[in-house]
């Protein structure tokens, strides 16, 4: 790598250009790179969601799920297969291996669905395979004005929509709370009998109406002309005369009137409110999209009258947010740096050779990020923000280098050139030790990778970058701004050289100790709980209020408003949206829920603790005690820290299932940690059969009568205000008792008969939801854990399910949060013994021995001392980002050992092992601290500053970063000399009785002389 350096002063006018250009083209990348919340990255998993309205759950698991999870139970590429069948839905999860092309599966799954024969009354089925380009980009409410009528508004509705769809970048565009414009005609039973009128007139009062034909041509007056006929009933009054028998209308026996019927509501503030959720398609810029929403939005509200549209969550100003956040804490962190490399160099000029690197570095950086085609998000800039203390570590060691001969020798370009070669072998190897921890990242697959990979890209970009500049500007730099200083020279601490030599001496002592730490830190790691991802500086908290299924759905939505009525009024809060029902438009996303689920979204003030507010919320329950209260962080980008726990037992036999379930129950509620515990089958719901005698009717024939009996029925359409509107028989009966169901009349061939006298009444409990696993029916226990106990109480369950006595043919399977931790605990875990494998070998190459690269690896068990002593002391709970931290550390720790044993490998060339070590101790020292201060300070920001909740950049992650480079670096130079001479022991012994031998030699020489 010396070639580098003498190349790069042979062509200095290069280096200059290159240097401007490097600066100007990561300017340009910045203003050109996509800003994204995360990195594409494809879910492997497709959603298959049916809507049947009015169905039962059970109706739907047999005549919805079943076929269509036969139908693709042999897709290619297919792990595993979950079902959910409940009232008027089904929703079948179908989950991938990471190997899988998610666009060719879901096209072929879509092929597949389409053949596959539903009932009538069942929706067809939206598949939906998610991306990461497709987290919504601005949720947009639309109000209307008073008195403005159902025409009206859905006249302005189409219109917004389409503005909406048109927007640049604007992908897909889903609307809930939207209503229908519909006439009710509600016969009046009395009227009728008075009158003789069956209620299949009614069913006809609009056969022949609205016709529109064309007779053909004829000449007339002497010109060719076309005779249409046409008719058209184009108001409520029109429709109310309309006769139904003679001399008798339609008003005569029935009431006409306007109304609206919605799929589902949504309310924003307590008020009735369209929603749409915007996304951008898949190549967009979020920022950009964002930016024509907002346009669109503005100019909708100068130009249409009647409405009022407003944007209440724009993803596109939570990307430049934290674009904005995670660059401040760059910065900071390069000026915290900077102030290190100031007062340990006490030289201005020095310093600002030194701190050149790190924009340089950056403009680099972000130029390979955009030829890599990776996006500008929380993930790139977190590993900007991880790397910029290690940015300067290289250019450091450098110029501390040539500093330190300058303050011996006489200024020279040699002298630079020489400085820069004694170094480049350590920096060279540790800055390619510190980018081969990232580099098996691209080993992991699925979505773990396709976040951590631009992580790893971004930070390995960065490093090498600064190993760049290192090797030439930083020489170059040196060799104009540092010409001429003569300063005091620098000897290394005698004080720390005697230290190192009593260590050395004694060197079990040290080493003892050293073991007692680890294994102390060891014990304290295994039993600290690991939570959850940290939630409390989340924005968005998803709130559900759970009823039962049988609930009468004006209960429900009466309920639900008073509870909005208590968010509301909280001070906490932005805004709160209401959301209740299913909708087709919702469904196309893979969004249906339970009829008698109310969900809100609430956007909290900035600077509320997410944690204490949902502690808030749930000290409503007793208020709703019908009901299930739940409050969750809902973050935009990869949800809030989940904390539940599941079981799943599988099985033919239901009843087992059910004693298995039952027992789970029983033996996890006692565990500490465990705040509620419940099964998928617990919740019943009643279902009247009518079991219909063959020999007096027909099934299909009393089904088509109870369904026009009681369900509204449609009959025709009208047009109003220009718009065509259905008209619907609204139910003549409507029977709230058994007994009421019993007397209901239908025709059969011997006339008009009592139901109870052809069918059977029978009232059956059924579970409200049904759930199947790769095809067969399984019950899941459902335990939510304390979050911050995480792997304590999944443990603890992992036991107590263990020890329950399963019949034969029963399984359980325990997964959610505390399985999915340890399936990334475990990745991570691999990834680190690859990681480390790669060390060593990139050690080995560079030193060409086995011995010495074991004595710098035993910095990283030193690393572990100082990240568990640091999570301890701050009091923050292990989580994922902190094992990626520890992850992280291998790199960044061995850093320093390599720099101190490449001296002291060049000084055994001339001294003996022990002198060796002493002289690179203490001439390597304040290198090392330089470094180590120089990283820790510029992670500073991350500890105290904000962090985006999602992020895998977080305070954890900092903590254990800077706790294990902190000890580290101090155990590095007293440990890593003792490892290193027990390595070559026989060697440095014979080198001390040889000097010793000398010495001795010498003073009886000195003494006969």
């Amino acid at each position: 790598m010396s070639k580098l350096t003498e190349w790069s002063f042979r062509n200095k006018a290069a280096i200059i250009l290159i240097v401007i250009m490097a600066l100007v083209m990561g300017v340009i990348s910045y203003l050109r790179l996509p800003m994204e919340f995360l990195p594409a990255a494809d879910n492997p998993q497709v959603m298959i969601t049916a809507i049947g309205p009015g169905n039962d759950a059970k109706s739907m698991e047999q005549k919805v799920t079943n076929p269509l999870e036969a139908a693709v139970t042999f897709v290619k590429g297919k792990t595993s297969m979950l079902s959910t069948s409940g009232d008027g839905y089904a929703q079948i999860n179908l989950n991938f291996d990471s190997k899988t092309n998610m666009k060719e599966t879901k096209a072929e799954i879509e092929r597949i669905v389409d053949q596959v024969q539903l009932p009538s009354n069942v929706m067809k089925p939206f598949v939906v395979q998610f991306n990461t380009s497709m987290i919504p980009i601005a949720w947009v409410t639309l109000t209307f004005d008073e008195g403005m009528s159902e025409q009206e508004k859905e006249a302005k509705l189409k219109e917004v929509t389409t503005e909406l769809q048109k927007s640049e970048g604007a992908g897909s565009v889903s609307i809930s709370g939207k209503s229908t414009p519909a006439v009710h005609v509600i016969p009046d039973t009395a009227k009728l009998a008075q009158k003789g009128i069956t209620l299949q007139a009614l069913m006809g009062v609009l056969q022949g109406r609205g016709a529109s034909v064309s007779i053909g041509e004829r000449t007339i007056d002497g010109a060719a002309g076309n005779i249409n006929v046409f008719d058209q009933v184009t108001g409520l009054e029109t429709l109310r005369k309309l006769p139904v028998a003679a001399s008798v209308t339609l008003a005569d026996v029935a009431t006409v009137e306007l109304s609206k019927d919605q799929e589902s509501i949504s309310r924003m503030n307590g008020k009735d409110a369209i929603m749409y959720t915007i996304s951008k398609s898949a190549d967009a810029n979020a920022v950009t999209v964002g930016n024509g929403i907002e346009k669109t939005v503005e100019r909708l509200n100068t130009d249409m009258k009647g409405i009022e549209a407003s944007i209440i969550l724009s993803t596109s100003d939570s990307v430049v947010s934290s674009v904005n956040s995670m660059l401040r804490e760059v910065l900071l962190g390069a000026l915290f740096a900077t102030i290190v490399i100031l007062l340990f160099m006490r030289n201005f000029r020095a310093t600002i050779v030194t701190i050149v690197s790190i924009p340089l570095s950056l403009g680099i950086t972000l130029y390979l990020l955009q030829l890599s085609g990776v996006s500008l998000n929380i993930i790139t800039l977190g590993g900007v923000a991880v790397a910029v203390g290690r940015l300067v570590d290289d250019s450091i060691v450098v110029i501390e280098n040539i500093y330190r001969r300058l303050q011996k020798e006489s200024f020279s370009v040699k002298l630079i050139t020489e400085a820069t070669k004694e170094v480049a072998s350590a920096i060279t190897s540790s800055t390619l030790v510190t980018v081969a921890v990232f580099l098996p990242m691209g080993l992991l697959r699925g979505s773990l990778q396709a976040f951590l990979l631009p992580f790893a890209l971004t930070v390995a970009y960065s490093l090498l970058a600064s190993l760049l500049v290192a090797l030439t500007v930083v020489p170059l730099l040196s060799a104009v701004l540092l010409k001429g200083t003569k300063e005091k020279e620098h000897a290394g601490s005698p004080k720390f050289a005697a230290f190192i030599r009593w260590n050395l001496a004694h060197k079990w002592v040290p080493l003892l100790i050293a073991v007692v730490l680890f294994a102390g830190s060891i014990s304290a790691y295994v039993f600290m709980p690991k939570g959850a991802l940290d939630s409390s500086s989340a924005e968005n908290i998803n709130v559900t209020l759970q009823y039962p299924s049988e609930t009468p759905a004006e209960l429900v939505q009466e309920e639900g408003k008073k509870f909005e009525s208590i968010l509301t009024a909280d001070q906490d809060i932005e805004w709160v949206m209401m959301m209740l029902g299913n909708s087709s438009d919702a469904a196309q996303y893979g969004s249906v829920s339970s009829p008698t689920l109310i969900t809100y979204m609430i956007d909290l003030k900035d600077g509320v603790d997410a944690e204490v507010f949902m502690d808030k919320v749930k000290s409503h329950k007793e208020s709703f005690k019908d009901a299930e209260l739940t409050a969750d962080a809902s973050d935009l980008i990869m949800g809030g820290g989940s904390s539940q726990i599941f079981i799943d037992v599988t099985g033919d036999n239901v009843e087992e299932l059910t004693q298995t379930a039952e027992k789970l129950i029983a033996a996890i509620k006692p565990i500490d940690g465990v705040q509620k515990v419940e099964s998928n089958q617990e919740e019943k719901k009643s279902v009247y059969s009518f079991k219909v005698e063959p020999t007096l009717a027909k099934g299909q024939e009393v089904a088509v009568q109870l369904q026009s009996m009681l369900n509204p029925l449609p009959i025709g359409s009208i047009q109003i205000e220009s718009t065509d509107t259905q008209v619907l028989l609204q139910p003549v009966v409507n029977p709230n008792s058994k007994a009421a169901l019993e007397k209901l009349t239908v025709m059969t061939e011997s006339g008009p008969t009592p139901i109870s006298e052809v069918a059977e009444l029978i009232r059956t409990e059924e579970p409200a939801l049904f759930y199947h696993k790769d095809g067969k029916t399984y019950l899941r226990v459902t335990a939510s854990a304390d979050p911050k106990e995480l792997s304590v109480v999944g443990s603890k369950i992992n036991e107590a399910a263990a020890a329950v006595q399963l019949p034969e043919g029963v399984a359980i399977a325990v997964g959610g949060a505390s399985a999915e931790q340890s399936s990334d605990f475990a990745d991570l875990g691999l990834t680190a013994l690859i990681s480390i494998g790669l060390v060593y070998l990139i050690m080995v190459l560079t030193f060409k021995t086995l011995r010495a690269p074991l004595a710098i690896m035993i910095s990283l068990p030193l690393a572990a001392i100082g990240a568990v002593t640091g999570l301890l002391i701050s009091g923050v709970t292990p989580d994922f980002t902190a094992m990626f931290g520890a992850l992280m550390l291998i790199g960044i720790v061995v850093t320093n050992a390599i720099v101190l044993i490449d001296r002291v490998k060049q000084n055994e060339q001339s001294m003996s092992i022990r002198e060796s070590l002493i002289e690179a101790a203490t001439t390597r020292m304040r290198p090392i601290i330089m470094t180590a201060v120089a990283t820790v300070s510029a992670m500073l920001p991350l500890v105290f500053g904000s962090h985006e909740s999602g992020s895998i950049v977080s305070q954890s992650l900092a903590i254990v970063v800077i706790g294990g480079l902190i000890a580290a670096t101090l155990l590095t130079l007293i440990i890593v000399p003792c490892v290193y001479e027990l390595l070559f022991f026989k060697v440095s012994r014979n080198q001390r009785r040889a000097n010793a031998a000398i010495a001795q030699a010498e003073a009886a020489a000195t003494l006969q002389a």
